[in-house]
Parts: C-alpha cells; sequence; structure tokens
C-alpha cells in the first residue's frame, strides 16, 4: 500500500510539471518577441592618487622647550 502511494505521488508530481511546463511554454510563443536593450557601458573614471607631501618637522627653540618643561613640571605638581 505504502509503495503504491509513492509511486501515485511521484506520477502526479512528474504529470504537474510537466503541465505547468508546457502551459509556460505556450505562453511565451504566444507572446511578442522581445526586443533586448543595447547594454551601454560606463567609462570607469581613474581616480589619481595624490602623493602627501612630506612636513619636515620644525625643531623646537630653546625658549619653547622651557615652556613645555615647565608646563610638564606644574601639571604633576597639582595634586588633590
Amino acid at each position: 500500500m505504502l509503495k503504491a502511494r509513492r509511486q501515485h505521488q511521484k506520477t502526479k508530481k512528474l504529470l504537474e510539471g510537466a503541465t505547468k511546463e508546457a502551459k509556460r511554454l505556450a505562453k511565451q510563443s504566444l507572446a511578442e518577441p522581445v526586443v533586448k536593450k543595447e547594454k551601454v557601458k560606463k567609462e570607469k573614471v581613474k581616480t589619481e592618487k595624490i602623493k602627501p607631501t612630506k612636513v619636515k618637522k620644525v625643531k623646537l627653540t630653546k625658549e619653547e622647550l622651557n615652556r613645555q618643561d615647565s608646563k610638564k613640571v606644574s601639571a604633576g605638581t597639582g595634586k588633590k
């Protein structure tokens, strides 16, 4: 009994699939021929890589170095 049921289901599925495909093919044949649109290729724009300009390090003067040192010292002494 089980084998017969499975076989019936299998054949029914195959038949339904075939009918669907036949309907789809019939619709396609009745429809007008499809006009394909031409694809337009867009030109790629190359981006130029800009090299970063190197900035020369400027050495601090003695006065500026002294100011920085004094700031560091005064910042360390301010305890609560």
